[in-house]
């Protein structure tokens, strides 16, 4: 008994470590897909992308059906990709269409690779992950502060870390960390470096915050589960930064593989007309940098944790947040393997 529930806790784990499915990830900037096919990895499978005569983008399986050579390596046919290898024709949904270094071939009119149902959003290229290949994908939400275009201006802000993105998420959901890591930044450097602790149901998620601390630092900060998973934070910025009031940002993570991550930040304002345009020239001139500086703390410390670092912890009550995420996750990685399992029978 006891080497049964060890060995479904490893493979949970295991599971965790590639990334959840059933759901949207924002896996590249709008800006970096072309004409040019892009070979990626995400929840570690290899994926290409490319855009067609209408700029519409498709994703598959980065892998030619024939011989195996990379799609990323080809040529983009509008509709379809073509192997550099030896030719082979793959459409969008992973039909091979023409195999011309030979007639007739069997190839041709079979579903050979998997596609990944894309949506191109707020700056950002959203590919769903089904549990199952052919899973039909689930609807996808986002918080008022992107879906309001009118009320909202934003900027995206996207980087690769050398971590675990497990580690990326749980970074996000520890408010005190702000107060003693960002403490000599522009926007952090106030408040107490104590606090009580408090976690409040959501609809979709939760609110992890300080009790006694409100509109100060990195006080508090939601997660949220909407066809995606988003965390969601505000910081009080001063009259000098801009507009005052608050600075919000929305943050996502999606993994690469087990070692390696993608973090992507939306910094946000609530801004309209003159007010808008000051704003973004600001945040171009002067506050983008200053922005980065914070990431780069946040990256220098995670891609520098001690082997195995979620395995010899010693958590405390500042630590309810991420532990709450832990076992919200560990529970949809037992329910998809199950699925999995009912399938694979």
């Amino acid at each position: 008994m006891t080497t049964h529930t060890s060995s479904t806790a490893q493979t949970v784990e295991e599971y965790l470590e590639q990334g959840i499915r059933g759901i949207w990830y924002p896996v590249l900037a709008s800006w970096e897909v072309s004409s040019n096919p892009v070979g990626i990895t995400r929840l570690e499978q290899q994926i290409v992308l490319w855009r067609d005569q209408q700029g519409q983008i498709h994703a598959l399986e980065d892998r030619c059906p024939h011989r195996g050579a990379r799609l990323s390596m080809g040529w983009n046919l509008g509709d379809r990709i073509a192997c550099w290898y030896h030719g082979v024709e793959v459409s969008g949904d992973g039909v091979v269409q023409d195999v011309p270094a030979v007639d007739r071939c069997p190839l041709v009119g079979q579903k050979c690779l998997r596609s990944y149902p894309a949506k191109e959003i707020h700056g950002a290229v959203f590919l769903y992950f089904g549990v199952t290949a052919d899973e039909e994908p689930c609807e996808l939400s986002f918080p008022q502060e992107l879906a309001n275009a009118e009320e909202y201006s934003n900027f995206l802000c996207t980087a690769s870390w050398k971590c675990n993105y497990q580690y990326a998420l749980e970074n996000v959901m520890d408010p005190m960390h702000g107060t003693y890591l960002h403490s000599s930044s522009h926007s952090m450097a106030e408040g107490d470096r104590k606090a009580d602790m408090t976690l409040e149901p959501t609809d979709s998620g939760f609110i992890f915050k300080k009790s006694d601390q409100m509109g100060v630092n990195f006080d508090w900060v939601e997660f949220a589960s909407s066809g995606t998973y988003w965390m969601r934070l505000s910081i009080p910025y001063k009259k000098r930064f801009g507009p005052g009031g608050h600075f919000w940002i929305i943050g996502m993570v999606v993994p690469e593989d087990k070692d390696h991550c993608r973090v992507f930040f939306w910094r946000i304002r609530k801004v309209k007309d003159w007010q808008r345009d000051i704003w973004r020239f600001m945040y171009r001139n002067r506050l983008e940098q200053l922005h980065w500086d914070v990431l780069e703390q946040d990256r220098i410390v995670l891609e520098n944790l001690a082997p195995n670092a979620r395995g010899r912890e010693y958590l405390y009550q500042h630590d309810v947040g991420l532990s709450r995420l832990r076992r919200m996750m560990q529970r949809t990685a037992q329910q998809q393997l199950a699925t999995l399992n009912e399938v694979a029978q």
